[in-house]
């Protein structure tokens, strides 16, 4: 069978169009908090939730250091443009980079390496809000922290609206592993978080406890206050 040519020159260019979207991962946030939040995701932008809300996010296969996070007590005018207390990013609704600790995170990097998806919740950022992060289309490990961090942070951490990571406060290679590989461990203040939320990133290099994989093409629920 022959086609015409014009379409022997537009379906190689359909097929490259759809590559990027094979595999591509959904995320579905929704906030269970008794109060605003303001989700944020880069890539992805922002979005006004209130409690009972959701929104879905889309990224495509491929994406590597992303992340998805809440921010809180936030105020932007009709451009989108203002501050948050928590979490803020770069003054901006729809969020360009990352936000501003501290902020509960959930970090991805999907298709990866032997077709996996590499996923963790962090507190390397500390924490503003309890946290679920689960896949919902693949049998794989669900990840919480949801303790109370906030109302028992150490005083040396506290701040308003959440409890910072020591790495924000201090700036040392002890805290922050700025030094390399093996140039750290965890520590007393690190321990606070991993005490309350053992599956969770408490210090930069705590990878064997805190990075876990699914199939890549896994769709994901993240809730905030689970």
């Amino acid at each position: 069978m022959s086609f015409p040519k014009s379409l022997t020159i537009l379906f190689p260019l359909l097929f490259t169009l759809l590559i990027p979207f094979t595999n591509a991962a959904t995320f579905a946030v929704l906030n269970k908090c008794t109060y605003t939040v303001w989700a944020a995701a880069s890539p992805g932008g922002g979005m006004h939730l209130d409690p009972g809300q959701s929104w879905t996010v889309n990224v495509n296969p491929g994406t590597t250091q992303a992340r998805i996070w809440g921010r809180t007590n936030c105020n932007f005018d009709a451009n989108g443009n203002g501050q948050c207390q928590t979490g803020d990013c770069n003054g901006l609704l729809q969020c360009q980079g990352y936000g501003k600790a501290p902020n509960t995170l959930a970090e991805f990097a999907l298709n990866q390496p032997n077709n996996l998806d590499f996923v963790d919740i962090s507190n390397v950022d500390g924490f503003n809000i309890p946290m679920d992060f689960s896949p919902t289309t693949a049998v794989c490990k669900s990840l919480r922290c949801a303790a109370n961090i906030v109302g028992e942070c150490p005083a040396e951490l506290q701040t308003p609206g959440g409890c910072n990571n020591p790495c924000t406060v201090y700036k040392t290679n002890q805290y922050c592993c700025t030094d390399g590989p093996g140039t750290c461990g965890p520590t007393p203040l690190s321990k606070f978080f991993k005490d309350r939320c053992p599956d969770a990133y408490s210090y930069p290099q705590d990878d064997p406890t805190s990075l876990f994989t699914c199939p890549a093409g896994t769709n994901y629920a993240i809730t905030f206050c689970p």
